[in-house]
């Protein structure tokens, strides 16, 4: 009888029930069915090899990646190894994927903390899987995912939401357990996915395993030295091949037994491992030795390059090791067998050697030109200070690094700013340079002490003026104003600086002076003298940051034609350069906020499919994006697209940036168009639920100021539902009476403060919202969407059905359904109110039929209460709104968007083929599954070609 291979994955016992789960999930993703699993336990106690056994052999594709300790600091990195994203990937997609995200991470500017770069990350990353998996069923495994990074858990919870035929599988160890996999962990379970937890090993099993491994049965001694493994698989099988190898077994009768001689167990499973050692010759250990620096995979160009040795020459040391159960092929890599023997390997080396040999393995790999993130991770990883070489690859490296993981940027620097050498003229540039990485990290408070350090020592006039600019951007993301104003005071004052930053900080002293005081005046000129330095100077950022300041002042002016004609030229000097993709982007929807407050909402609607377009060549997504779309459909009517727009925002960008101030607005702004559709609707728990979040922001900072007028709105609407009318009065003026210097749009909600006025019997409220709204008129060089809304209000106080007839028409031809509906309900009360009974019941038909298009219960509701005081009803109803399941459910868009799946286009065609965003189609994909009662993708394209046929 001789003892089988410990290392043959064929040695399999037990775990059927969980082998069951698994297989079942692979066979619903045969099926077009997606799938969640979480799977968890103790090291080795087989999880990676149960599900690798599970998934084997199947028509998908699985795509995995093992996180490690020495890559979990670096955004998205274990994902971007699952999904093959490299510079140099066979795969077309996954290489220009790698090219956009290098380009994007250089170029970011103007987006002050790690949280918006990495959402457009996400953004292509996850755009990726969906083409990956629309053409062929995958499986998506991340191991270890307690070492994952966070932005890799957050791209796994954005995937979990889709509706791909995607299996997503988690395995985890029980500790240790961060918040971040605690989401993952929980998204699993919200979703109706499968927690599997794999615990040891029964008895029965243990002994049937040691049986295959020795070659028969067990004896006892053998048997009981076997239990004390506690059923872990692993350790069993390196105890029993230890045994093997030292000739500890052998036959006793019919059975194997243990050798008297000792039967007590080795003292730690390293010394199993190191152990293992011995049937590999020496050449390989040492191999292995330096193969456990560069993690769990490596790769044997990336082994050659640390040992200086051509890859042919380790061939023979590798497969020796693989024979000896240590090493398993990956792909196009090798692995350890295990992760806890590679760990064993790196452990059993001296600290002190160890950290030597990090440090030579990265500038090995740095001499190579290897990625600054693996040169990185191996300079972390020795804990020492930097020597002339390594200072060298920082100095090359560290705006890079930066843009890609500033936390590990700011952990090389900060050594090297505080105790490191002054001689060699790199001191000034890590000093800002941390400062930079330390602000992106979103360490604002360390980034502003650091960065006024350096705006005092750097010997360079462009060092001490980005620190100033540092310093600036960090106060003002710490709300603390009126020191970030000083600094721009100061930094401003400097006689030798440079014209570049001249002008670009006169830009931002123009939007500080807005916020804070709101002179316009000097605003405005501050704007344009940063705008002709900036010119003179021929910096294209600088032109364009001016621009879209001017922009603002403009629009706060409302002169929209003005702003226009700023944003344009701004977005035609931006160009298509990558570096400048976050600042474009706030000009396209600075761009689609003008033409809509111009009342040109066919060109609002162009100027969304461009922005769309722009996003998807340059691979830069912004949230913010979703919230413009969000409100240009609620105003067109489109309020089930609204909701799914909002419904694709990230939940991770509740705060969004703008031009360097980090502001809550968006975020606030989203929460508000989401509560007043609720409202409108009548679901009122839904309404309240948003109302809550976003009442808890403070109404003083401008940011949050201009953004609320949504969630205003909402407020006053939920409270007039509440039978509160005079309080719903009292919000609507807090939102509709504009500070000095603010941009908010008020003649959008003062008919319906009018409206509540007088229905409260206070003619002097509703006389002073009609004065409201005439400023806002009067304020428009362009005469445009506050002078319809005047000339609404004026219908509305006086119950004059003329005005409101000419706002009719002024809605009706700018095809804004909102507020034409509801100036028609307005014209059907005053009609009515003049006895025109037969003309009020078909301006209330007409509007009630829209409303019902929009879901507006409540708008319904309201408007027959409001005609029937007069006596008025509408006529003979036909069948009311919207069914809410079956196909008759679907809204227009959801009803294209499964004609297109049913075509087989995956997720980003079909978003390119409609101008929306990626997630915006999958909200919709949810939408349609719900609403159909539906599984999958799959099902969806059954039934739309049975609807087709």
């Amino acid at each position: 009888m001789s003892p089988a291979n410990p290392a043959d994955p064929d040695v399999w016992v037990g775990r059927g029930t969980e082998l069951e789960v698994i297989r079942a999930a692979a066979g619903r993703l045969a099926d077009g069915q997606g799938g969640l699993l979480w799977v968890e336990g103790e090291s080795g106690i087989g999880k990676s090899s149960l599900v690798a056994r599970a998934l084997a052999g199947g028509p998908h594709q699985v795509l995995s990646a093992t996180a490690d300790e020495l890559t979990q600091r670096f955004p998205l990195a274990v994902m971007r190894d699952c999904l093959g994203v490299a510079m140099r990937a066979d795969d077309p997609r996954r290489a220009e994927t790698a090219q956009l995200l290098h380009e994007r991470r250089r170029g970011s500017f103007t987006a002050p903390a790690l949280a918006a770069a990495t959402y457009a990350d996400i953004e292509l990353l996850v755009a990726l899987v969906d083409d990956l998996a629309t053409e062929r069923a995958t499986a998506l495994v991340l191991d270890d995912a307690q070492w994952a990074d966070e932005a890799s858990l957050a791209l796994w919870r954005h995937l979990a939401l889709g509706q791909l035929p995607l299996l997503l599988i988690a395995v985890s160890r029980p500790v240790p357990r961060t918040q971040a996999l605690l989401d993952v962990r929980a998204v699993v379970e919200r979703a109706g996915g499968t927690v599997l937890t794999v615990g040891p090993l029964g008895a029965d099993d243990v002994e049937a395993l040691v049986t295959d491994l020795v070659g028969g049965p067990v004896g006892p001694r053998l048997r009981e030295l076997a239990g004390q493994a506690l059923g872990n698989p692993l350790y069993l099988r390196e105890l029993v091949d230890a045994l093997v190898r030292e000739g500890r077994v052998g036959p006793a009768g019919e059975r194997v037994e243990l050798s008297p001689v000792d039967d007590r167990l080795p003292s730690s499973f390293a010394t199993l491992v190191t152990d293992r050692l011995r049937v590999v010759p020496a050449g390989a250990a040492g191999l292995l030795r330096a193969a456990a620096l560069l993690g769990p995979v490596f790769s044997v160009s990336d082994l050659a390059t640390v040992l200086g040795t051509p890859a042919s020459e380790l061939a023979g040391e590798l497969l020796e090791a693989s024979a000896g159960g240590i090493l398993v092929g990956a792909g196009t890599e090798m692995a350890f067998r295990h992760p806890l023997i590679r760990q064993a390997l790196y452990d059993g080396t001296p600290a002190s050697l160890r950290a030597a040999l990090h440090r030579q393995v990265a500038m090995a790999l740095a001499a190579d030109g290897a990625d600054a993130e693996r040169v990185a991770e191996q300079l972390i990883a020795s804990g020492q200070s930097g020597d002339d070489a390594a200072r060298a690859w920082l100095a090359s490296a560290e705006s890079t690094l930066t843009a890609q993981a500033p936390e590990v940027a700011a952990d090389l620097l900060r050594p090297e700013v505080d105790g490191g050498r002054s001689d060699d003229g790199l001191r000034d540039q890590f000093a800002v340079a941390l400062a930079r990485a330390l602000f992106a990290a979103g360490r604002y408070e360390e980034a502003a002490t650091r960065a006024y350090r350096s705006a005092t020592t750097a010997a360079h006039p462009d060092q001490r003026t980005e620190a100033h600019w540092l310093a600036i951007r960090s106060l003002a993301a710490l709300d603390r104003g009126e020191e970030a104003a000083e600094a721009l005071r100061r930094a401003l004052s400097s006689p030798d600086l440079p014209a570049i930053w001249r002008g670009r900080l006169l830009a931002l002293r123009a939007m500080f002076q807005r916020a804070t005081d709101g002179d316009l005046d000097t605003a405005q000129a501050l704007a344009e003298e940063a705008l002709a330095i900036a010119e003179r100077a021929g910096d294209a950022y600088g032109v364009a940051y001016a621009l879209t300041n001017l922009w603002l002042i403009l629009g706060v002016r409302r002169d929209h034609t003005a702003a226009l004609r700023c944003v344009e030229r701004a977005l035609a000097v931006l160009g298509d350069v990558p570096q400048h993709a976050d600042l474009r982007a706030l000009a396209l929807d600075s761009r689609v906020f003008s033409l809509q407050n111009l009342g040109r909402w066919a060109d609002a609607e162009a100027a969304l499919k461009q922005a769309r377009d722009t996003e998807r060549r340059s691979g830069y997504a912004v949230s913010t994006s979703h919230i413009t779309t969000a409100v240009h459909r609620f105003w067109v009517g489109q309020w089930d697209d609204a909701l799914a727009e909002l419904g694709s925002i990230s939940d991770e960008t509740g705060v969004v940036t703008y031009s360097g101030l980090r502001e809550t607005g968006p975020a606030l702004l989203a929460h508000g168009v989401a509560a007043l559709i609720a409202g409108r609707r009548n679901q009122r728990d839904a309404a309240a639920e948003h109302l809550r979040a976003g009442l808890r922001f403070g109404d003083d900072a401008a940011g949050v100021r201009e953004n609320r007028d949504f969630l205003a709105a909402a407020h006053a609407l939920a409270l007039e539902q509440a039978g509160e009318p005079q309080r719903a009065i009292s919000v609507l003026f807090g939102a509709v009476r504009r500070r000095r210097g603010e941009m908010t749009l008020t003649h959008q909600w003062l008919a319906d403060l009018v409206r509540l006025c007088l229905s409260c019997g206070d003619r002097s409220g509703a006389e002073e919202a009609v004065e409201i709204c005439a400023a806002e008129s009067r304020s428009e060089t362009t005469p445009a969407r506050a002078a319809a809304a005047a000339i609404r209000c004026r219908g509305v106080l006086d119950g004059d059905p003329v005005p409101l007839r000419e706002a009719v028409e002024i809605y009706r031809a700018a095809g804004v359904l909102t507020e034409l509906t509801g100036t028609l309900e307005d014209l059907a009360a005053a009609t009515a109110g003049r006895g025109a009974a037969d003309e009020a019941r078909r301006l209330l038909t007409e509007c009630t039929a829209l409303y019902e298009t929009f879901g507006a219960e409540w708008d319904i509701r309201r408007a027959d209460n409001r005609l029937r005081a007069y006596g008025v009803r509408r006529g003979v109803r036909g069948p009311r709104g919207r069914p809410t399941s079956g196909w008759e459910a679907l809204t227009p868009t959801e009803r294209t968007v499964a004609q297109l799946i049913a075509e087989g286009l995956p997720t980003t065609a079909i978003a390119q083929r409609l101008y929306l965003s990626r997630r915006t189609v999958q909200t919709h994909v949810s939408h349609i599954l719900g609403k159909l009662g539906l599984q999958g993708r799959v099902e969806i394209a059954r039934e739309a070609y049975r609807r087709a046929s």
